[in-house]
């Protein structure tokens, strides 16, 4: 079933809007990795005649061989096996923000306090007034142990976890759940979606050490996650799951932060209720994500003075209780107060424990947000400032309280100066206002990551700073994120169901923070085992205890974020399963190679001068939808790219190594396939005519670098057969992904001495380009030839080729699969962002065509 459309909306969305992203290079000279036996057979790649396109064996050729005897070789930084282009390695991009000056850090320091910290910042507020209504003071000696409690959760949480591990897992800057799982993509194959090229292979293996016990021990962790689809799968879930919290949490944050804020009315003016309390808060919301389009950076500037006022405000009110009330609070750092406030009360104890988890809430936020600063600017900000303000704050709350039990449900405002309650009043409310961006701000970062690896469908992201691209907005889930919070406030009406669903939701979100961090230990740091399992035994103990105290509470109205969180799980996995099997049908109706020799160059059709991108999902491989654009549309362009906008897990990829090629069918045939790799961190900015131009000055440069080597090879013909291998090999170098470098010096043993010169001739032979030029000058005639077709073509126009696939369940299928297939994922394709969006293609120069698959 297929039709033709002309039409302004592209195929399938994966084509053009969000392109996704190429390989992330080692960075070091030289690297461990796996020397494995097949690497110097005949590259698979190439046809029977030689030319650069996958056959209809190609699905096998790129699955490892179980049976493959490997062994650890010293080796130069791996090429992109796309890349032929000589002696141009990809380097790793690194954080320009890590490496700006120091009045840049202290702006950026600033610039937290406004977008990362306001949100543990305003814990303050309610933690001790959810603590105590779950644990009443009976003593002074209970307002000890609280403290004691929240205390050691500051330094077990925030300080310990966060700021002296988990910010150093950021991926190149980048921070969160999918970040955290992207960096583990990227050091093994464990996406579901089966697009990995060979150079993706190649950067999953490590930049790994001088072998050790523990390179030995992540290698036996990397192949056992390769080879288990249940564990990849089970990896998923938790990624999935955790970013099911993360969302939760963007919505629990706003509400808790504004409400407490505004509750300091029932202090200051007794006749306000808690209804009124709502209504103000809810116009107060509205105002909030109404603001949030004008970006971080511009409020951040803004609102971090102001959230630095709070602190200092803390800090002060702090000092003045300790001074005046009991300063004998500071007992609260000897540990031991812990264990004496759960004898006296035990289970009561116990439930206080969900109230104390929300003095750590934001932590978080300050690795989610990292992509909008630097991890030095977060971890300097908190211990220097962030940290002793809070502890001060909490010490003079508890030195308030010990004189007077009965204010513990308003323990913040109750326990202001009255002098200073309105200025207090009004910069509190301006802190919770900034406290309620942090954990929405985590959230757009997240699902743009999630987007980019095909975990949430595509929607419009809007970024609102032009300095640093990681600083983003996403209307639509802005808006969604409104009407939840609003839900949530009228439905709930008090803090204290709403504290017990922001526990749930943060706690979820930390103990899959601790997993994939321990996982990166394992994987990718080599830590050492002791380290590592002290780090996952004590954070995940103490996370599963508190987790305990605040879902005994779930009854209380905080199910209702587990209901939403379970709705947000469900769309990406969903969309995920989608994906992942339309991806995998359209591998397995991909057009074999013979089909399209027998066709000859015209394709069995008219091919009329011009240019067509056609584009698809498939990394390599012919796609069935040229099949029907063949049968369908009355002739073919003359020049015709198969375009795969594809997504790897790495933040950024410059645009000098953008556009990867190769060629499908003898030169006669002008097609070609391009891979167009983007970060998902990277920014689409120029329009379809800067896509196009710079795509074909890509297309001529491959062409030139292929001619080059076609002429190396032809120089190398013409020596004598005896040194033959010798000479050609102090010139040329044949990598083990085809391409052919020039060298100036002799090579090294260990890049020539593979176990028999065999696999060498092998590869030399494998670049037979055809019936091609035999000399040089054939060749240089063979080149201006072809780049005068490409120009000529290019004057005639590009056109637009979308092949738009969708998927229906077979009849056969059972009902929750058809369900999933036919309802859910098709309503969540007919309502994401469609691709072509971003790229402003008129509508004359724009073709679709449909087809639907059954799976």
């Amino acid at each position: 079933m297929f039709h033709v459309e002309e039409e302004s909306s592209g195929g399938d969305g994966s084509e053009i809007d969000e392109e996704m992203a190429g390989d992330d290079s080692t960075t070091s000279l030289s690297r461990w990795v796996f020397d494995e036996k097949d690497d110097y057979e005949v590259n698979e790649d190439y046809d029977d005649d030689g030319y650069d396109e996958y056959n209809h064996a190609d699905m096998d050729s790129d699955d490892e061989d179980d049976n493959v005897e490997q062994r650890l070789i010293r080796t130069s930084p791996a090429v992109d096996s796309f890349d032929v282009d000589a002696l141009e390695i990809p380097g790793t991009q690194k954080n320009d923000i890590e490496e700006s000056g120091i009045g840049k850090k202290l702006i950026l320091a600033l610039q937290t306090l406004g977008v990362v910290f306001g949100d543990i910042g305003t814990s303050p507020l309610y933690t001790f007034s959810v603590m105590f209504r779950r644990s009443p003071i009976n003593d002074k000696e209970d307002v000890i142990g609280a403290l004691s409690l929240v205390i050691y959760t500051l330094i077990l949480f925030p300080l310990v976890k966060y700021v002296y591990f988990v910010l150093w897992a950021n991926d190149d800057g980048e921070g969160g759940t999918f970040a955290l799982y992207s960096l583990i993509c990227r050091n093994a194959n464990v996406s579901l979606i089966p697009n990995q090229l060979p150079s993706d292979a190649r950067i999953s293996g490590f930049g790994l050490k001088v072998p050790s016990p523990e390179l030995e021990r992540s290698l036996i962790i990397k192949e056992r996650l390769e080879a288990s689809m249940a564990l990849k799968k089970l990896l998923l879930i938790l990624v999935l799951a955790g970013t099911a919290m993360v969302i939760a949490d963007a919505v629990v944050t706003p509400a808790m932060s504004v409400m407490s804020a505004i509750g300091g009315l029932k202090v200051g003016v007794g006749v306000i209720e808690q209804d009124q309390v709502v209504v103000i808060s809810v116009s107060f919301l509205v105002i909030l994500f109404s603001v949030q389009k004008y970006g971080t950076s511009k409020l951040g500037l803004f609102l971090g003075p102001a959230l630095l006022l709070w602190f200092f405000c803390l800090a002060g009110i702090g000092i003045y209780n300790l001074v005046k009330y009991d300063s004998s609070v500071f007992k609260a750092f000897n540990p031991a107060n812990i264990y004496f406030f759960f004898k006296r009360n035990s289970v009561n104890a116990w439930y206080a424990l969900g109230g104390c988890v929300l003095c750590a809430t934001g932590s978080e936020a300050m690795f989610a947000d990292l992509s909008y600063f630097s991890v030095h600017s977060i971890q300097l900000t908190f211990i220097l400032l962030v940290l002793p303000c809070l502890l001060l704050g909490y010490l003079g709350q508890a030195a308030y309280l010990s004189e007077n039990f009965s204010d513990a449900g308003d323990a913040f405002f109750s326990s202001v100066p009255s002098s200073l309650f309105w200025p207090v009043f009004v910069i509190s409310n301006i802190a919770a206002l900034i406290a309620s961006r942090a954990m929405t701000t985590a959230t757009f970062t997240c699902i743009k990551q999630s987007i980019a690896l095909g975990c949430f469908p595509r929607l419009k992201i809007i970024h609102t700073s032009k300095k640093f691209i990681g600083q983003i907005s996403i209307p639509v889930l802005n808006w969604y994120l409104l009407v939840v919070c609003l839900i949530v406030v009228c439905s709930t009406s008090n803090i204290f169901a709403i504290g017990n669903a922001y526990g749930i939701a943060e706690l979820g979100i930390m103990m899959t923070t601790t997993i994939l961090v321990t996982l990166i230990m394992l994987l990718i740091w080599q830590t050492n085992i002791i380290v590592v399992s002290l780090f996952a035994f004590v954070f995940l103990a103490v996370e599963l205890i508190f987790f305990s105290s605040v879902c005994s509470s779930v009854g209380d109205g905080s199910w209702i974020i587990l209901v939403f969180a379970t709705i947000m799980f469900l769309i990406m996995f969903v969309w995920n399963y989608g994906s992942k099997l339309k991806y995998e049908t359209e591998v397995q109706k991909k057009l074999p190679m013979d089909l399209l020799r027998e066709l000859g160059s015209n394709l069995g059709t008219i091919r009329a001068p011009g240019i067509g991108l056609l584009y698809n999902e498939l990394a390599k491989g012919v796609p069935a939808i040229f099949g029907h654009f063949l049968t369908t549309l009355p002739a073919i362009h003359s020049m015709v790219i198969f375009v795969c906008i594809k997504y790897v897990p790495v933040p950024s990829v410059p645009q000098s190594e953008r556009f990867l090629f190769r060629r499908v069918c003898p030169r006669s045939y002008h097609l070609f396939r391009c891979v167009a790799r983007y970060g998902y961190k990277d920014v689409r900015k120029e329009n379809h005519q800067a896509f196009e131009q710079i795509l074909i000055e890509s297309l001529e440069k491959f062409i030139r670098k292929e001619a080059q080597e076609r002429a190396l090879e032809s120089d190398g013909d013409h020596n004598d057969t005896d040194s033959e291998d010798d000479v050609t090999l102090s010139r040329v170098l044949i990598a083990p992904n085809g391409s052919v470098y020039s060298l100036g010096v002799p090579l090294l043993a260990e890049h020539t001495d593979f176990s028999n010169k065999k696999p060498v001739e092998s590869r030399r032979a494998s670049i037979d380009f055809g019936a091609g030029p035999s000399t040089a000058l054939d060749v240089e005639q063979s080149l201006e030839k072809e780049l005068s077709f490409i120009h000529k073509a290019k004057e005639s126009g590009v056109v637009y080729l979308l092949g738009h696939g969708d998927i229906r369940a077979t009849k056969d299928s059972w009902f929750l699969k058809k369900l999933v297939i036919n309802y859910m994922y098709a309503f969540l394709r007919k309502n994401c962002r469609r691709g072509i969006t971003n790229l402003s293609v008129p509508h004359s120069h724009l073709m679709q065509v449909g087809m639907t698959y059954m799976v």
